[in-house]
């Protein structure tokens, strides 16, 4: 009888063990935040900050879908364990924020925790966390005052029980979300490089895509001081993110201030053409930004120097296949696939047509080390951002049904390896892999 006792006491002492964790989880989620906060008054130009900073933070990519009232929520989100679904955040009393006072505003912004229970890190509030509180309280003005409220019920998040539960959030977040802290310039710093920080670092959240994560999917830097990881690029989404570093052919290192403020506001520059979910970044956020924000941005990305010891590196232009092109040479494997389905945009050259379509020569997307972006564009196609400043769109068709698995792979490996690109061979099997995934990506 002894055993039955041991296994007796044992599941007794594991439910007591739960209990406590999610009692402690309870008590860290309701004393979360600031409490004595109050509201200013919600003047017209508290207001009108509050919007723009909404747009700086890009809430309404993830708050806003098509067909429904804007910040309804309602965007499906995969996550590992499921799918969540952005909420509504208008000042509805019942299925939005109307209900929130300044101090329930910032909690959930800058701490990650809404009526009650912690938030999934889908979130941002990690890089929300610097947030000054003063533009938190204008977010909150904004969104109290000069968002319409719109009685659009949430979506159910789609996460089986036990996985449902929220009381790991808590451990996650105390373990490996920052402490909120307001960002605060260094004293001998640039004032114009700390604008940029605060934005980058923070309601720009750049980071949650252009940062690596580990297992536990915390993102492995959240500013410089804490590792080169920070915006090193990492894959997301069936693209790679690229380098925001200032370093070789395939990050910033050869663009200068203007052609980033320029990449912000339109969605492309001499360089290249925004693509995947940035294209939305720059639709909903970006192409808003002041010029002083923009310009302070481009100087900042520009301090991110490589590691220590990692010379950038430059690209140079080489002849050598546009001449074997000129003469007719279509030898190399894959150049008669390019002839056939890219030059006309492109040019054989490769240098394509200046912010229309992107050149290839020197292309921070053709040299990435993962390319994964190269196929995801061939295999799905692309599109030019609308903005205020480009009001036409130019198309690339998507090439799914067209060439094989094979045909994509020759393709991309020319391209990745002619005009002085060099960069990393594809496989068939890489290119299916990724197939997959965007028709799953398709499907939703």
């Amino acid at each position: 009888m002894r055993w039955r006792a041991a296994i007796a006491f044992v599941g007794i002492a594991g439910v007591c063990g739960l209990l406590g964790v999610i009692g402690i989880s309870y008590l860290a989620d309701t004393t979360a935040g600031e409490r004595n906060l109050v509201a200013p008054e919600p003047s017209p130009a508290l207001i009108a900050r509050g919007e723009y900073l909404a747009r700086l933070g890009d809430c309404a990519a993830c708050h806003s879908v098509p067909g429904k009232p804007p910040f309804t929520g309602g965007l499906r989100m995969a996550i590992p364990i499921g799918a969540i679904y952005t909420t509504n955040i208008t000042p509805d009393p019942v299925h939005g924020i109307g209900r929130f006072s300044l101090a329930d505003f910032d909690r959930a912004l800058r701490f990650g925790v809404a009526d009650g229970h912690s938030l999934y890190p889908a979130m941002p509030f990690p890089s929300y966390a610097n947030t000054k509180p003063e533009d938190a309280a204008a977010l909150y003005a904004y969104f109290k005052y000069g968002v319409a409220p719109a009685a659009t019920p949430n979506v159910a998040n789609d996460v089986v029980f036990p996985l449902s539960m929220r009381w790991p959030l808590t451990f996650w977040r105390l373990l490996f979300a920052p402490k909120p802290t307001p960002f605060e310039a260094q004293a001998e710093s640039d004032p114009i490089i700390a604008r940029g920080a605060y934005f980058v670092e923070g309601l720009g959240h750049c980071g949650e895509c252009h940062t690596p994560r580990n297992l536990v999917l915390q993102v492995k830097a959240q500013a410089p001081s804490q590792g080169s990881a920070f915006l090193s690029g990492t894959v997301i989404q069936n693209y790679f993110a690229p380098s925001l570093r200032n370093g070789g052919p395939d990050t910033l290192g050869g663009w200068s201030e203007n052609d980033i403020v320029d990449f912000l506001t339109t969605g492309a520059n001499p360089h290249g053409i925004v693509f995947g979910s940035m294209t939305d970044v720059v639709v909903h956020s970006t192409q808003y930004m002041s010029r002083e924000d923009a310009v302070a941005t481009a100087r900042y990305l520009k301090t991110l120097n490589e590691p220590e010891g990692q010379p950038a590196r430059s690209f140079a232009y080489d002849e050598t296949e546009h001449q074997a092109l000129k003469r007719g040479d279509a030898s190399k494997t894959g150049a008669l696939l390019y002839l056939d389905n890219c030059a006309a945009c492109h040019r054989p050259d490769g240098r394509g047509y200046d912010r229309v379509f992107p050149g290839l020569a020197g292309n921070p997307v053709v040299a990435a080390p993962n390319p994964v972006s190269l196929i995801s564009i061939m295999l799905a196609g692309s599109q030019t951002p609308r903005t205020a400043r480009t009001p036409a769109q130019f198309a690339m068709p998507a090439f799914a049904w067209r060439l094989s698995d094979q045909d994509v792979a020759d393709l991309v490996n020319f391209i990745r390896s002619s005009w002085g690109n060099s960069a990393s061979v594809a496989s068939a099997g890489d290119v299916a892999s990724v197939r997959k995934s965007v028709a799953r990506s398709a499907e939703r």
